[in-house]
C-alpha cells in the first residue's frame, strides 16, 4: 500500500511537472502577445497624436473659413439691400412717369379740339414759312 502511495505521489509529481510546463509556455506565448500589443498601442498613440494635431489645424482652418463666410454673408446682405433700394428706387420712377403720362393723355383727350387747331396753324405757319423761304 505505501508502493501504491509512492506511486500516485510520482502521478501527481509528474502532471504537476506538465501542468506547470504548459503554464509556462502559454504565459510565454501571452507574454509575447502583450509586447506586441503594447507595440501596437505605442504605434496607434503617435499615430494618434499626428491625427489630433492634424485634425487641430483642420479645424482652425475650419473656423477661419466660417468666420469669412459670416464676414461675407454680411456684406452681401448690405448689395442686397442697396440692390432692393436701387429697385424701389426706380419703381417710384416709374409710377411717376406713369401718373405723368396718365396726366397728359388726359389733359390732352380734354384739349384735343385745342390741340387740333394748334396743329392746324403749326402746319400753317410751316408751310407759309417754307413758301416764302423759296
Amino acid at each position: 500500500m505505501v508502493n501504491l502511495l509512492y506511486i500516485a505521489a510520482l502521478i501527481a509529481a509528474v502532471a504537476f511537472a506538465v501542468l506547470v510546463i504548459y503554464l509556462a509556455r502559454v504565459l510565454k506565448a501571452t507574454q509575447r502577445t502583450l509586447i506586441h500589443v503594447a507595440d501596437t498601442l505605442e504605434g496607434l498613440e503617435k499615430q494618434m497624436e499626428g491625427i489630433t494635431v492634424e485634425t487641430t489645424a483642420l479645424l482652425n482652418k475650419t473656423n477661419k473659413l466660417a468666420e469669412d463666410i459670416n464676414d461675407k454673408s454680411v456684406k452681401m446682405n448690405t448689395v442686397v439691400d442697396s440692390v432692393k433700394g436701387i429697385g424701389d428706387t426706380i419703381n417710384d420712377f416709374n409710377n411717376s412717369i406713369r401718373s405723368l403720362s396718365s396726366s397728359v393723355l388726359t389733359v390732352s383727350e380734354e384739349e384735343s379740339d385745342r390741340t387740333a387747331q394748334a396743329m392746324k396753324w403749326g402746319t400753317f405757319f410751316v408751310d407759309l414759312w417754307k413758301k416764302r423761304k423759296s
